[in-house]
């Protein structure tokens, strides 16, 4: 958020009106014009900038203005504040035509960058892109005088072909393969030259360029990379770095085999043999063209890293450069192998040996995650065994380093580029989602957009049960893993003194560390499903930690699980057969009563309950029956409506809706009485009129279901008709009691009385009531509203007629 004088300028800039402005735009052009570059136009140029910057559209700006800032920019002797300000104004000012920039015609470095970055963020076609590109590569092919015009088109050339990659034509991508590979194989191995003192008698002098140092001090025997250090840095050793940081996205944009058929067939055919890729690496380099050269100096360069990324570093500052080095080296190295599958032969032993001398130590985490991603890709082709390095990936990470925000996102990221790969091939994802939803539960917010998408990837049918309550119980495993880590800094001494009589209640550290509880944390922490859908005693872990309910981690996590609920319950109705259902809806019963004590949480779970049972009932009708005596036992009990009122008003209107001959044969008169009987008691009882009572703690809709469902199930039951609606007669004097009055609006009331009356008057007429009540299985299909020749639409047209005339039939 910004601060308060902040918020009020930006709301000035966004309502000045557009007499105020013209003015305004007036000053400015005559402050150009005057050429007067003092502070009030400093000052001019800034309030401008924020005008223009401040709401989401662009801001129009007059002709002659646009020109004034366009030749601010050009102008060699313009300062760079003034600079600055005009590119800043340029990219969010409309309209501009970007061929009026004389890009062509520029020679200083940082000129051409200010007008670069107004090109790139005003350009709208190719074309408009192509004039800057071929700019850019004129300076990259002919040494300028300004030695660091090369060093500054680098990374706008990168930002073109990031908005456009097909600006560049063969030849174009042919010249930067070849720069390319002079700047990262052939960079000078000695410091750029330096000048110092040479005593107070003495003037200065130039001092011998000394050798390049590798990381640990020793002077480097090898060609120059990022890993060499020294005091100063020539021009192509400049050069050198740049390219390597711009080498991935170039490989990823151009290094792209053109015959991706049977070309890439007939390769990995003849690449099939250790042999010919060895006599083919043994050729002479420079006989290459310059796609497979720079491949093949890029790889060398790698190679050169990982060798340089095992020498111990004096500073810590280059032990983090080492880190980033190997990243981003294996990752190059990863796309190689991609392209052109010779070079996997090659790779693999260096890969191979850095996981030996990495995968022991954390430290190095970050770049594990790359060599997991090069033998997902590659050890199938040079018969691999990939197994440990998954095991390490998907058990110790999560686990160990799940308070490691950059981490977890890249982790997340790993599995979400790769997870229809893990999901069909590496049986072990599947099974680590415990493991994996430490990430989540530790990182919530940040993390639930990647994991709705990572979600429906580790669902399968054998472990939906148990991802189900991990889900419920990630608030659990959030506060869980808190505890982990202040346990590890418990100190004995601060230990709650526990009386005699253990009386005293632990708290949630304190139960942490006793032996009595720690099956019930060993289970929240679980590396790996399959030990159990989930425990027996989860009310008594809620009341451990209900110290922790109102922590902020735990808080934001809980905050997630409703959305991920949505995500869960969509992916498995697409999987999921009867069996399944059924117990899923023993689950959403069972927990729904067994949550932890989260303000709202309970709330918003049972919502997302409420919601999809009713999915679930019509993909499987069946379960009304099959489940009947669990759905009664929730039903039954008036409790439950105030627990859970909006999960007890959709079962019972499940009840009503599927509780029914025409979608399940086995139901019979008995059934629907059973379930008849246990609605109205309930019914009966809340709508008790006594003066003395509270006033109903229910929402008026749970009363209408309840009355709704018991004509239901009457038209299906035909003895059942007298009862409910003698009943339905009395809800009026329900609705005018002193209780009910107080808390329900009028209209609820009235909605309430008019509910009974249309359901007593439709009972009047048991067979309309039954097929208005009880529609075939059929009924909902387009075809009904379509069809002529079905009957529910001429019954319902029999009966529109038929109860104007005769409304002495259905008077209440």
């Amino acid at each position: 958020m910004y601060a308060q004088g902040t918020e009020s300028l930006i709301k000035q800039a966004r309502e000045i009106n557009d007499e105020e402005l013209v003015k305004f735009y007036g000053r400015i052009s005559k402050l150009l014009l005057n050429k007067d570059y003092g502070n009030e136009t400093v000052d001019s140029l800034q309030r401008l900038h924020l005008i223009v910057s401040a709401t989401k559209y662009g801001r129009r700006l007059p002709s002659d203005l646009l020109e004034k800032l366009q030749a601010l920019l050009c102008s060699p002797g313009s300062s760079e504040q003034l600079q600055v300000l005009s590119s800043s104004i340029l990219r969010e000012g409309l309209p501009l035509s970007v061929a009026k920039l004389p890009i062509k015609d520029l020679q200083d470095s940082r000129t051409t960058s200010y007008v670069a970055s107004v090109i790139l963020a005003q350009a709208k076609s190719k074309a408009e892109l192509a004039e800057l590109s071929h700019h850019l590569l004129k300076a990259v092919e002919i040494r300028q005088p300004d030695v660091q015009v090369c060093r500054h088109t680098l990374p706008i050339l990168s930002a073109a072909i990031r908005s456009s990659p097909d600006v560049l034509m063969e030849d174009h991508v042919n010249l930067v393969n070849r720069k390319l590979v002079d700047w990262l194989r052939y960079a000078s191995n000695q410091q750029g030259a330096s000048m110092s003192t040479g005593g107070f008698f003495m003037g200065p002098r130039a001092r011998q360029p000394a050798p390049m140092n590798e990381v640990d001090g020793a002077v480097a025997g090898d060609f120059f990379t990022v890993l060499c250090v020294g005091q100063s840095y020539t021009e192509d050793q400049w050069m050198n770095m740049y390219a390597f940081s711009m080498l991935r996205k170039w490989l990823r944009t151009y290094d792209i085999e053109e015959n991706s058929g049977s070309g890439a067939d007939d390769r990995s055919e003849v690449d099939g043999s250790v042999m010919s890729m060895v006599s083919a690496t043994s050729s002479s380099s420079r006989l290459l063209p310059p796609k497979e050269r720079l491949r093949e100096k890029a790889f060398e360069y790698c190679q050169r890293l990982v060798e340089q990324s095992d020498r111990k570093a004096v500073k810590k500052a280059d032990t983090e450069l080492q880190k980033a080095c190997l990243v981003e080296a294996v990752t190059i190295m990863n796309i190689i192998c991609k392209e052109d599958p010779s070079f996997v032969y090659r790779a693999f032993p260096c890969i191979k040996a850095l996981y030996s001398r990495l995968s022991g130590d954390l430290a190095f985490s970050r770049v594990l995650l790359p060599i997991a991603q090069f033998y997902l890709n590659h050890s199938e082709t040079a018969a691999v065994d990939s197994e440990a390095v998954f095991r390490q990936l998907f058990s110790s990470f999560p686990a160990e380093l799940f308070n490691e925000p950059m981490l977890a996102f890249e982790f997340v990221q790993f599995c979400r580029t790769n997870m229809a790969v893990l999901q069909e091939s590496m049986p072990l994802y599947g099974q680590s989602f415990p493991n994996l939803l430490k990430f989540l539960a530790w990182n919530s917010p940040a993390l639930v957009s990647e994991y709705m998408e990572l979600l429906p990837s580790l669902l399968a049918p054998s472990t939906a049960i148990e991802l189900l309550h991990s889900l419920l119980d990630l608030p659990c495993l959030a506060a869980v893993l808190d505890l982990q880590l202040r346990s590890a800094s418990y100190a004995a001494s601060e230990k709650t003194l526990w009386d005699s009589g253990g009386s005293k209640a632990p708290s949630s550290l304190d139960a942490f560390r006793q032996p009595h509880y720690r099956g019930m944390f060993l289970y929240i922490l679980r590396p790996e499903a399959g030990t159990g859908d989930t425990i027996d005693r989860l009310r008594m872990l809620h009341d451990i930690l209900a110290d922790m309910v109102e922590s902020p981690r735990v808080v934001q996590c809980a905050q997630t699980v409703p959305v991920l609920l949505h995500v869960y319950f969509h992916t498995v109705a697409q999987f999921a057969d009867d069996k399944l259902i059924n117990q899923l809806v023993l689950v959403l019963l069972e927990r729904s009563s067994l949550l932890m004590d989260i303000k709202n949480y309970q709330t918003e779970v049972q919502r997302v309950f409420s919601s999809h049972l009713l999915a679930l009932c019509k993909l499987h009708p069946s379960l009304i029956m099959e489940q009947s005596r669990e759905l009664l036992d929730m039903a039954g009990s008036t409790i439950n409506i105030y627990q859970k009122e909006e999960l007890y008003t959709h079962v019972v209107w499940a009840i009503g809706e599927y509780l029914s001959l025409s979608h399940d044969a086995r139901c019979t008169v008995e059934h629907i009485t059973s379930s008849f009987e246990t609605l109205e008691a309930v019914l009966f009882e809340i709508t008790q009129v006594r003066q003395s009572a509270s006033a109903p703690r229910f929402s008026p809709r749970l009363v209408t279901v309840l009355m709704t469902t018991l004509a239901k199930l009457a038209s299906r039951s035909q003895d059942l008709i007298p009862r409910v609606s003698l009943f339905l007669s009395k809800m009026h004097s329900f609705t005018c009691s002193a209780p009910v009055v107080a808390c329900y609006s009028e209209e609820d009331r009235e909605a309430i009385v008019t509910r009974a009356h249309e359901l007593v008057n439709l009972l009047k007429l048991p067979n309309v009531a039954q097929f208005v009540l009880t529609p075939s299985a059929s009924g909902d299909t387009p075809r009904w509203h379509r069809d002529t020749n079905a009957s529910l639409p001429f019954a319902m047209r029999a009966l529109s007629g038929l109860l104007p005339k005769h409304n002495t039939f259905l008077t209440g």
